[in-house]
C-alpha cells in the first residue's frame, strides 16, 4: 500500500508516521508513506499558500492552486483507490470505513489547515470526505494520521498477533471487547477478577462475553445507537 499526504504544515506529520507500529509496517515494506509539502508547489518569492476568503470573514484560506498542482502530479503518477479530504462536514469515521481503506493500493489524503481550503479543490477531487468527530481541529493532520494509523494496523503482517486486529472493540461495527488484566493479580486492593486466574478456557470464554454484551449495551447508550 502506498498513501500520500498534502499538508501545509508537514513537520506536524513526521514524527507520529516515524515510531511504533506505523514505523515497523514501512520498515517491513508493507506501506509507504509519503509527505508532500504544499509549500514546494508554489511559484512566488514567499511560497505562499493562503489567502483571504472571498465575501469576507476571519480567517485565511488556502489557496487552489498548490493543491491542484500537487494532486495532478500525483495523479499522473499512479491511481487512486480513494482520495481523501478530511472534514468536520464529512461522513464521521468508523471501523467499517477503517477496513475498507485498508484493502486500498494507493491512497491520497488532503489534509486542511487555518480556515480551509478552497472549496474547488474538494470539488474536483475529493472522492471521500471524512470526519473524525463532531468538533473543529486547527488543521487536518491530526484527522490524517488517525486514518492511517486506522489504516496501516488492519494490513496483513503489520501486527505482531494475526489476530490482534481481528479482536478489537468496533472492528464488527456492534460491540466492545471485554476488559483486560496482566500481573500482579492485586495492585493496591484491586483484584483482577477470579475468573481469569481458574485456568478454566470455557467459563473465562462465556464471562468476556457477558462482559462485552455489558460493555457494548452500555456503549450504545452513552452514544444513542441502535
Amino acid at each position: 500500500m502506498r498513501i500520500d499526504i498534502i499538508s501545509a504544515v508537514p513537520d506536524l506529520l513526521i514524527s507520529p508516521l516515524n515510531n511504533s507500529i506505523i514505523k515497523r509496517a514501512q520498515n517491513k515494506g508493507l506501506v509507504k508513506i509519503f509527505i508532500h509539502n504544499l509549500r514546494d508547489y508554489t511559484h512566488d518569492k514567499h511560497r505562499q499558500i493562503d489567502d483571504k476568503p472571498y465575501g469576507g470573514g476571519p480567517g485565511m484560506l488556502l489557496k487552489p492552486e498548490p493543491f491542484f498542482e500537487c494532486i495532478e502530479k500525483l495523479k499522473s503518477e499512479r491511481k487512486y483507490d480513494y482520495i481523501i479530504f478530511s472534514t468536520p462536514k464529512g461522513k464521521i469515521y468508523n471501523q467499517k470505513i477503517a477496513n475498507k481503506f485498508s484493502l486500498a493500493e494507493n491512497i491520497l489524503i488532503i489534509a486542511g489547515h487555518y480556515k480551509g481550503i478552497d472549496d474547488r479543490v474538494r470539488e474536483k477531487f475529493a472522492t471521500e470526505e471524512i470526519s473524525i468527530g463532531n468538533f473543529v481541529l486547527s488543521g487536518g493532520e491530526l484527522p490524517a494520521l488517525i486514518i492511517v494509523d486506522s489504516i496501516v494496523r488492519l494490513i496483513p503482517g503489520v501486527l505482531g498477533d494475526s489476530e490482534s486486529a481481528l479482536n478489537d472493540s468496533l472492528m464488527d461495527g456492534n460491540f466492545i471487547e471485554a476488559p483486560y488484566y496482566t500481573r500482579p493479580a492485586e495492585y493496591r486492593g484491586m483484584k483482577v477478577p477470579g475468573i481469569l486466574l481458574s485456568g478454566n478456557d470455557a467459563e473465562i470464554a462465556k464471562w468476556k462475553i457477558e462482559q462485552s454484551k455489558k460493555l457494548t449495551e452500555n456503549w450504545k447508550k452513552i452514544n444513542r445507537t441502535e
